[in-house]
């Protein structure tokens, strides 16, 4: 567990991971282009193709990707020979700008999903002590699997959610 733990605090380990997804999507969207770097047109699929992987694997909310606007506004930023392409090594750079503010909404997800829900069942668990009938059947559950079921059932409801508004 605490080797687990530790690959969420390590600075090098996310710098390892942003860079094997940039890589990634840079190789699979210059495959299709027949140019040597970006265009603005490939980043935009590149983007896209980011926030479409980020919505599928991570907890929380659906997240829209940036405006082309911005996008533009980012790549001149990044574009450090001012070629108007994006090389790997400028698609790095404009993947962590492009990414900063969605990093800090699903940490916020992840943070409600891990912390506040075992709290809240915990609470719960609590509170259930002089309920009749239920109250002995509760407290026989070990708390941890408590907290686990409750922590599931939050996430599955959260996402049951936002299934049925889309």
């Amino acid at each position: 567990m605490g080797q687990v733990l530790d690959k969420f605090h390590g600075r090098e380990w996310r710098k390892r991971q942003i860079r094997r997804i940039s890589d990634r999507v840079f190789e699979r969207v210059k495959n299709q282009s027949v140019r040597r770097n970006l265009t603005f047109e490939d980043l935009y699929i590149a983007v896209l193709l980011v926030y479409n992987d980020i919505n599928k694997r991570l907890p929380g909310p659906h997240i829209d990707p940036p405006s082309k606007d911005k996008i533009r506004s980012i790549m001149k930023e990044c574009d450090l020979n001012l070629d108007g392409e994006i090389d790997n090594t400028e698609f790095l750079k404009f993947i962590q700008k492009v990414t900063t503010d969605t990093i800090a909404v699903v940490s916020r997800g992840l943070l409600v999903a891990l912390v506040a829900a075992p709290t809240v069942a915990m609470a719960a668990k609590k509170a259930t002590e002089g309920v009749p009938g239920v109250g002995r059947m509760v407290q026989k559950v070990p708390n941890s699997i408590y907290a686990s079921l409750v922590t599931v059932a939050t996430v599955w409801i959260q996402t049951s959610c936002e299934e049925i508004g889309d």
